[in-house]
């Protein structure tokens, strides 16, 4: 006679015991004037000239290089873990949310409504413990209109993430991948 297997006892969240105190983004000081400057300047639907972004950003402690065109209404946690490399683009509505280091390589387009997602939680976890992941996009890379990358992934040089798919893992070179989660489709093959 087969006895029923023990019930395991199911714990439930409990976020009043929630801690994150050892995650240190930057100075108090530094924290409250990037947010009026990330108001005013970036996360708003006036097209204000890309130079002076990138200026602004750079006094915050982003490394910026040349080129770099940024639209209206992006979103940008904190600048100082941000890297953006010579001539990549980022769209309308873009938004970096960088608890972690990010690299956006040259050439890279990061196209309306991407969001980057460096932070993420422990679902598993009784007290939803956060976790981050640096994002690395190497050059050439496109992630399409609303589209999702994951902590801790990297996009490999000239790899392609289409409209509305979701990057959970490393994207290869050259190729490109769909879907949620995201999953090879094809080659890209860059014609001249």
């Amino acid at each position: 006679m087969n006895e029923p297997l023990a019930t395991h006892q199911r714990l439930t969240t409990d976020l009043s015991q929630y801690n994150n105190s050892w995650f240190k983004p930057g100075s108090r000081w530094k924290i409250l004037l990037w947010i009026p400057v990330n108001v005013i300047f970036f996360n708003n639907g006036l097209s204000l000239f890309t130079g002076l972004k990138c200026f602004l950003l750079r006094i915050f402690g982003a490394k910026v290089g040349k080129g770099v065109m940024i639209k209206p209404s992006v979103n940008i946690k904190y600048p100082w873990f941000l890297e953006i490399d010579d001539y990549a683009w980022i769209g309308e509505k873009v938004w970096i949310d960088n608890l972690t280091n990010v690299y956006i390589g040259k050439n890279a387009c990061l196209s309306q409504g991407v969001l980057l997602l460096t932070g993420n939680h422990d679902f598993c976890s009784q007290y939803f413990d956060l976790s981050i992941g640096k994002i690395v996009l190497e050059d050439g890379v496109w992630i399409g209109a609303k589209a999702i990358v994951c902590p801790g992934v990297t996009c490999k040089s000239h790899s392609v993430l289409t409209v509305a798919s979701v990057a959970t893992k490393d994207l290869d070179e050259y190729t490109i991948y769909s879907g949620s989660p995201a999953v090879k489709i094809k080659e890209r093959l860059i014609n001249k």
